[in-house]
């Protein structure tokens, strides 16, 4: 048995210049942060050929033999099976899994679902990938196998963990972890407030939309990714300089300038969500993904945070706690006993401990 976590993120400034579209011509930055709240893919081998896929978050199960004639796009599961056509495993396997947030946040779930398996399935194997081997194979997935209209940072966010700059071009991705003082990241981590807004949504429809406003080279879609991506390098001076109050009106700027790539990234009801958070108290904030509903992430001071929680608990919202992950993806279990055969679990021989003997 193997058990992978990979977290998902939030990302501060920059979001949309990871679209090969924007990045290829222009070059593209994203600030972000890897959250602990994970995505967890649970993987066991099977004495036939057949492939069960279990995913207790879409309450899915589908089997199989054969993943070479499989049609993968459109089907709740296409994701897992995409991985397993990238393998090709010769082996039967069970695959469990779950989330702790549900699809269709903002937070980058379905990015952490591909890196999780990867990882699981090239440990499984004994192809060992590096964290950005998993990130570019999951963007490649994704993107190419797939076709969804999807960026880049989410994978690296996944892969890697962290509070990291990323930097994206026609020539790869560089990623520079963002160093603060101890005292900083702890600040900046007790002033971030998330609240589900109720809505989960998919970003398809909004992520495509803007592949092809840049790809037609539409002016004010361009300036307003432009604008965002020029939040980053002024955001990551205010962090390690310890000014959170800069960080916190960068990020207030950079929501503003986010509704300009779409009039679906935002809509009354948030907007309104939004400036009650400002008036009780909170800084800055922005939705968490490419927009129309999951997360609402805010900058709060924690004298303010009490009269925040009251007041957006009118509207229903719900506080979801977090703290940053640094470590990115990760085995944290792996028995290869567990599920050799039939019999594996008659090779285990427990010794009770001394005391326990005694009593």
């Amino acid at each position: 048995m193997i058990i992978v976590r990979s977290p998902v993120r939030i990302s501060f400034a920059g979001g949309g210049t990871d679209l090969p579209s924007y990045y290829e011509k222009q070059g593209g930055l994203v600030l972000s942060t890897a959250i602990d709240k994970y995505f967890y893919t649970v993987l066991t081998d099977r004495d036939d050929d057949q492939t069960q896929i279990i995913s207790s978050d879409l309450r899915a199960l589908e089997a199989c033999e054969d993943i070479e004639t499989m049609e993968l796009q459109g089907t709740e599961l296409e994701i897992p099976f995409a991985v397993l056509k990238h393998f090709r495993p010769r082996i039967g396997t069970n695959l469990f899994l779950a989330s702790e947030v549900p699809p269709g946040t903002g937070l980058g779930s379905s990015a952490s679902v591909c890196v999780g398996i990867l990882k699981a399935f090239s440990t499984r194997l004994g192809r060992d990938m590096s964290k950005k081997e998993l990130a570019e194979a999951a963007f490649d997935i994704a993107r190419n196998i797939l076709r969804r209209p999807v960026g880049k940072q989410d994978e690296y966010a996944a892969a890697f963990g962290g509070l990291n700059v990323f930097k994206f071009d026609a020539e790869g991705t560089v990623v520079e972890p963002l160093a603060l003082s101890p005292e900083t990241l702890a600040d900046l981590q007790q002033c971030l407030l998330l609240f589900f807004t109720g809505s989960s949504r998919d970003s398809s429809n909004i992520l495509a939309a803007q592949d092809r406003s840049v790809q037609q080279r539409q002016d004010d879609v361009l300036d307003a990714l432009t604008a965002l991506k020029d939040l980053v390098v002024p955001m990551r001076k205010a962090l390690q300089a310890g000014d959170l109050d800069a960080f916190a009106e960068l990020l207030d700027a950079g929501w503003g300038v986010k509704k300009r790539i779409s009039d679906k990234i935002s809509n009354q009801r948030i907007d309104e969500i939004y400036e009650t958070a400002r008036r009780h108290g909170a800084l800055g904030g922005k939705l968490t993904g490419a927009g129309g509903g999951g997360f609402l992430l805010l900058f709060c001071p924690r004298d303010r945070q009490p009269a925040v929680r009251e007041a957006l608990g009118g509207f229903g919202l719900k506080e979801m706690r977090f703290h940053f992950d640094m470590s990115g993806a990760r085995v944290v279990y792996d028995d290869p006993f567990f599920d050799t055969d039939s019999t594996g679990g008659l090779q285990w021989v427990f010794h009770p401990l001394p005391e326990l003997q005694a009593g």
